[in-house]
Formats: C-alpha cells, structure tokens, sequence
C-alpha cells in the first residue's frame, strides 16, 4: 500500500519520465522498487513510458486499446514456449495471476 506522500513523489517523477525531463538514477530505482511490488505503480510507469515515446495514436481504436493497457510496452516481451517459463513470464502479472 502506497503513502500519499510516496504516491505524489512517484506520480512527480513519472510526470517528468513522461514529458522527456531529467529523471535520476536514484529515482529510477525508486521507481522500480515499487513498481515490482505494485500493479497500479507498474502500469502508471508502462503508461509514462509510452508517453515519452510519442506510441499516441491519431485514431480512437487505437486511443482506447493504449486506454485498455492491454499490451506491453517492451516490444520484445513475447512468450516463447521453447525457451522461456511460463512463470517467470507472468512475474509482471498481478497477484492473482501468477502461480503460488
């Protein structure tokens, strides 16, 4: 569970990821920490990454599925049944998705 004072230090600093400012290491692996350990802050993270890469679409298919969160922001992020393991795949999923 996030403080409100961490949750508007996290948002001041993706604010900035997102806009293109300066954002230091120190608040990076801030970032990170809790990012690993909570959904909302990893997807507030995935959408400011987008963000900064200008991935904003002209047409509004394409604004509701960045609105939906549906896909990842890594485009190298596939699932190979042949070498990787399932588990390790979803370690980015919530709490109820991943195995016990």
């Amino acid at each position: 569970m996030l403080t409100t004072s961490s949750r508007l230090r996290i948002q001041e600093i993706l604010t900035r990821l997102a806009m293109g400012k300066e954002v230091t290491l120190e608040e990076r692996i801030y970032i990170n920490k809790y990012a690993s350990r909570d959904q909302n802050v990893s997807t507030w993270l995935r959408k400011a990454s987008n963000f900064q890469q200008n991935k904003h679409s002209s047409n509004q298919i394409d604004d509701l599925l960045d609105g939906l969160d549906l896909c990842s922001s890594d485009p190298h992020s596939s699932y190979n049944p042949d070498y990787d393991d399932l588990g390790e795949w979803f370690s980015g999923a919530p709490s109820w998705i991943r195995r016990s």
